[in-house]
C-alpha cells in the first residue's frame, strides 16, 4: 500500500523545513505514520492478511527508532511533531 504521489507530496510540504527537504527525520515520520494509518484501515476488513500486517509492524518500529533520534537531538522538534501528528495520547 504505497501512497499516491499528491498525497505524499502534500505531506512533505506540510512538514519540511526548507524548500528542498525531503528527507528530514520531521518528514519521514510523517510518511509513514500516513502510512501506517492506512494500513490500520486496511486491517479492519482484511483481518488475515498476515504479510501486510508484518510490513505494518517493521514500519511502526522505524518510526519508533526515527521518533527516538529525533527525541534525542531536538526535543523540541519531537513534542511538536507528535503533537501534530496525534501520536501520543
Amino acid at each position: 500500500m504505497s501512497l499516491i504521489k499528491e498525497k505524499k507530496i502534500e505531506i512533505i510540504d506540510g512538514y519540511k523545513k526548507h524548500p528542498t527537504d525531503t528527507g528530514s527525520p520531521e518528514v519521514q515520520i510523517a510518511l509513514l505514520s500516513e502510512r501506517i494509518n492506512t494500513l490500520t484501515e486496511h486491517f479492519k476488513t482484511h483481518k488475515k492478511d498476515h504479510m501486510s500486517r508484518r510490513g505494518l509492524l517493521m514500519m511502526v518500529g522505524q518510526r519508533r527508532r526515527l521518533l527516538d533520534y529525533l527525541k534525542r537531538k531536538n526535543i523540541e522538534g519531537y513534542r511538536e511533531l507528535i503533537a501534530r501528528l496525534g501520536i501520543r495520547k
